[in-house]
């Protein structure tokens, strides 16, 4: 099913797993790095901060009054799911004791965007068995037909995969599709991927707490009138980050963000993050000239029109902050010769997009799930 998208941008950071484990390891002095990036850079600029779960790596209380040590200095909101690592200790008491998070599943609705958070650890038996069980599943079959009914594009945060879940995978991945769910943000893995199934977005990102490949920090993802933008920040890289939000790379394009197609005039829009100001804005298309780019405040978003090439093209968006520090953000605008792939559409990562190096997705899959070590 297919609805018109919102007209409306909602915006966040995904703290990979964390795998909490003491005080002094390096990953719980990460995690108070990336809090501190996210509350100095970041306030008042994303609407939410997410974990994907595997928060605490044994599941303890004393794992998790660290995690709540450094969730209370955080100064937006935040959402915590479970993973396995979550219920090592036969269930999710510790989890919901310690964290003090609402419980799952929920719903929110944010900017025109009906966000779905799910525990797919609970109705398992330990471990990685993923289930939704009965009762979540009518729960989100509900949550998804209503957000249809009122022309909302959905979001769900889940823990792995739906191909991950037994024995409902294809259900939930069935209502995905029926639904045109926009995106999926994930754990688990632990490393950075993207997976475009055709009408739906599947990410991932990097684990905060067993790193195998790059180097620590954490994802932002956007959807700016149905179209999805995502960039990995290492937590060392200086800012503004610049984020394109329209039009789509064409390895994002979905059935409801459409690339440009002709010579018409068209918008582009970008968000500048950070904490400086930003001094200039511009845009051009492959190795053409600059043209400068303007602040909406409606939207806050940077906006400039331009005529598109009839055929495919790079757009680079450059932002210089207060402090001079620069960033360039490019894509692939898709033209009528593109080539998208066919989609296997199975609820799994076999719609991953590869290697983006631009993007920090490396293409390794190096993580306990994959190509890793078994952690």
């Amino acid at each position: 099913m297919r609805h018109a998208p919102p007209r409306k941008s909602l915006i966040w950071a995904h703290i990979g797993d964390l795998h909490i484990t003491g005080e002094q390891e390096p990953n719980y002095r990460d995690f108070l790095s990336v809090i501190d990036a996210i509350d100095t850079q970041l306030v008042s600029q994303i609407d939410f901060c997410v974990l994907p779960g595997d928060n605490a790596n044994d599941g303890s209380p004393a794992q998790y009054e660290l995690i709540r040590r450094g969730l209370d200095r955080l100064k937006v909101p935040v959402h915590v799911i479970p993973g396995d690592h979550d219920r090592k200790t036969d269930g999710l008491h510790a989890f919901y004791e310690g964290l003090r998070v609402a419980a799952l599943p929920y719903a929110e609705t944010l900017n025109g965007y009906r966000c779905l958070f799910l525990d797919l650890v609970s109705a398992g038996a330990g471990g990685p068995d993923f289930q939704l069980g009965d009762d979540q599943l009518r729960w989100l079959e509900s949550q998804l037909e209503d957000a249809t009914r009122a022309g909302l594009s959905s979001i769900v945060f889940m823990h792995a995969y739906p191909s991950d879940l037994k024995p409902n995978g294809q259900a939930v991945r069935d209502l995905f599709a029926k639904h045109a769910v926009a995106f999926v943000d994930m754990g688990h893995t632990h490393y950075n991927e993207l997976a475009n199934d055709g009408a739906t977005i599947f990410a991932t990102t990097r684990s905060t707490g067993q790193l195998e490949e790059g180097p620590v920090g954490f994802s932002l993802a956007c959807l700016h009138d149905g179209i999805v933008s995502w960039r990995f920040k290492p937590l060392h890289a200086e800012w503004p980050l610049v984020m394109i939000t329209s039009p789509a790379d064409y390895r994002l394009v979905t059935a409801i963000s459409e690339p440009a197609r002709d010579a018409e005039d068209f918008l582009v829009t970008a968000r500048v993050l950070g904490s400086q100001a930003v001094r200039s804005c511009r845009f051009r298309i492959d190795s053409g000239l600059w043209t400068r780019l303007t602040f909406d405040v409606a939207s806050n978003t940077w906006q400039g029109r331009c005529r598109a090439p009839v055929r495919q093209f790079k757009l680079s968006v450059e932002a210089v902050d207060a402090a001079g520090c620069s960033n360039v953000d490019t894509i692939v605008v898709a033209g009528p010769d593109t080539h998208f792939p066919r989609r296997r559409a199975d609820g799994s990562d076999a719609d991953a997009l590869g290697a983006w190096p631009e993007r920090h997705l490396l293409g390794t899959r190096l993580g306990p799930n994959c190509n890793g070590r078994q952690w």
